[in-house]
């Protein structure tokens, strides 16, 4: 019988990589990031910038801590109130509809638009089980009804499902006595605002129409 040894045996390679593949699964979760991308980028950290990686890390636990939905605009914030919507310099009569905070982001790089906004987190897409609830409608219809607001501007992306979700609001929306507008035909037909240029952003603002109900 061959001597007992007292040295630990080494784990295999499936189990010694089991905390890397969560890694590399985790990476996956960011929008265009495939499986080898996420493996690259999960070697990458461990291999050259591990501070970096724990940086990461912190900075994401405190992020999902401590940001928050604005009580008003429904942007990401970490105070109740977000900064655009205490401000005393913006024109509440004025409230600019988008997407997503990326959305609005892009809007006001343009220096073209002083209004208030709602963030809709979304767009209706039927197909993938997103209704009037997912993208907090009633809130809106609260908000464009507090009695200051007297033009929304419909600035929803100018995809099917943008264009949907924006016929969709203009009709509530001028039943209740609302002027709405929509952004002008300078954003490119199935353009996303994030990828618009602030020019040609800037130039659809000022070129907002008017929206009538049907019917």
């Amino acid at each position: 019988m061959p001597p007992r040894s007292d040295t630990p045996r080494a784990a295999p390679a499936s189990e010694s990589l089991t905390s890397l593949d969560a890694l590399a699964k985790a990476l996956r979760c960011l929008p265009g990031v495939g499986p080898r991308a996420a493996q690259r980028m999960a070697l990458h950290l461990l291999q050259h910038d591990r501070p970096g990686a724990l940086a990461l890390a912190e900075a994401l636990v405190h992020a999902t801590q401590a940001v928050r939905h604005c009580e008003r605009c429904n942007t990401f914030t970490e105070e109740p109130v977000c900064a655009l919507c205490r401000s005393a310099r913006r024109d509440a009569s004025l409230l600019c509809v988008v997407e997503t905070p990326a959305d609005l982001v892009t809007v006001e790089q343009t220096h073209a638009y002083q209004g208030l906004y709602f963030v809709l987190m979304g767009r209706l897409s039927p197909l993938d089980g997103i209704g009037p609830k997912e993208i907090r409608l009633d809130r809106l219809l609260r908000r464009a009804a507090d009695g200051v607001v007297r033009e929304v501007i419909l600035a929803t992306n100018f995809t099917n499902e943008g264009e949907a979700t924006a016929h969709y609001l203009a009709e509530l929306l001028v039943a209740r006595g609302l002027a709405v507008s929509r952004l002008a035909r300078g954003v490119p037909v199935g353009g996303e605002l994030e990828y618009v240029d602030p020019g040609t952003l800037a130039q659809a603002l000022r070129d907002r129409r008017p929206v009538a109900a049907s019917g």
